[in-house]
């Protein structure tokens, strides 16, 4: 696919300050073929568009609908980084990493993207716990099975202690909790049993408690009001469904949610909070794309309301495509947004198969990640770039 000459236009003058070494992929279907509009903004949160051809076929149902349909169910395995999940339906269901399972002995995250096929049977999945102390059943709720996927993760450092390459075993150590995890709830018995050592998968786990006590943390701060919930104060997934943060939320979401209703090439987003460019994602349809817009736009108001403390006041002003203005101080140009993708797809790249079909690409670059999921016959169904 070629460059349209507007991108011609930002790669140009990105390449003159030195933001893009090279176009490596100038002439596939990732970065270099993609357009790139906005920005749209709200205080300190920037939501740009990526636009580009859709892939044939009927839309999956995503993991949110499958669940609220019945046609999906997660299941509790007993063990904190494995769960197993089955599609009992008839169509296809897309799972994203970074979806929220509320329920079982303690909510989880799921770490990779893939689609699941009709009558799938079991397929194992990995998880991380986004809870603590908690190993029973929470109130009326099903230990063995959970309940919803309405969140996404709202961290980007989370994600990427999902995401990074595995670290050979013969390195990987034992690593010290930080402060906020230090004074955070004590992991359950069984819950300390599973995650006993110093395997990479046991660090993680570290890392994503930590992050999730660093986002109660920050979100608490920002709104004045302590977001953890007396259900269980370590929950992540309470603590995103606190009244306070939903309200301060609705701002920014009235502000944002309509920018993606204008064009129908629309497959993905990018996301900059306080002038840095933070994440992107990117699908294989608008079709799936509209599906999970108001799921990532809500992870990243919320990213955005947890840094907001950061952020000057000269810096909260909208700025929209149509805007013929310079950019406002502290919003990143297409260039930059431009040159964060090409610069992830210029990773070392490595391969692994998930769920005994689907591709796994890992692309780890000095600055960026992109993790990709791929069909057997490589047809892509979920771009995930993080900003290291």
């Amino acid at each position: 696919m070629r460059l349209s000459a507007q991108i011609r236009f930002f790669v140009k003058a990105a390449l003159a300050v030195g933001l893009l070494a090279t176009a490596a992929y100038a002439n596939d279907d990732r970065a270099g073929g993609y357009r790139i509009s906005g920005p749209h903004v709200h205080e300190n949160l920037a939501v740009y568009l990526v636009h580009g051809a859709s892939a044939p076929g009927p839309v999956p149902l995503t993991l949110q609908e499958a669940i609220a349909r019945d046609a999906v169910r997660v299941i509790e395995t007993g063990n904190v980084n494995q769960l197993e999940i089955e599609n009992t339906g008839k169509e296809e269901v897309f799972v994203q990493a970074g979806d929220i399972v509320k329920g079982g002995k303690q909510d989880r995250v799921l770490t990779v993207s893939l689609l699941l096929a009709p009558g799938s049977g079991k397929v194992g999945i990995g998880a991380f716990c986004v809870e603590q102390g908690r190993w029973a059943a929470r109130g009326t709720e099903s230990v063995s099975r959970f309940a919803s996927a309405d969140a996404s993760l709202p961290s980007r450092e989370a994600k990427l202690a999902m995401a990074m390459p595995a670290k050979p075993a013969a390195l990987a150590q034992p690593v010290a909790p930080s402060v906020s995890a230090r004074n955070a709830p004590s992991p359950a018995p069984a819950q300390r049993q599973q995650i006993a050592g110093g395997s990479d998968t046991s660090d993680r786990q570290r890392q994503v408690w930590d992050n999730v006590k660093k986002t109660q943390d920050k979100l608490s701060g920002a709104l004045g009001a302590n977001v953890a919930a007396s259900q269980s104060r370590s929950s992540l997934q309470l603590s995103l469904e606190s009244e306070q943060l939903r309200r301060v939320q609705k701002a920014y979401v009235e502000a944002l949610a309509s920018a993606a209703d204008k064009e129908t090439d629309v497959v993905g987003l990018v996301v900059a909070v306080n002038g840095r460019v933070s994440s992107a994602d990117v699908y294989p349809s608008n079709g799936l794309f509209r599906k999970m817009w108001a799921k990532q736009l809500n992870a990243s108001v919320t990213e955005a309301i947890g840094e907001k403390a950061a952020v000057k006041a000269s810096t909260a002003t909208s700025v929209t495509p149509a805007t013929p203005a310079p950019q406002p101080q502290g919003v990143a140009g297409i260039a930059a947004v431009q040159a964060f993708l090409t610069a992830a797809e210029q990773g070392k790249a490595s391969q692994r198969t998930i769920a005994g079909r689907m591709k796994l690409e890992t692309r780890d670059a000095d600055k960026a990640l992109l993790v990709e999921a791929a069909r057997p016959d490589g047809g892509f169904v979920h771009r995930n770039y993080l900003a290291k």
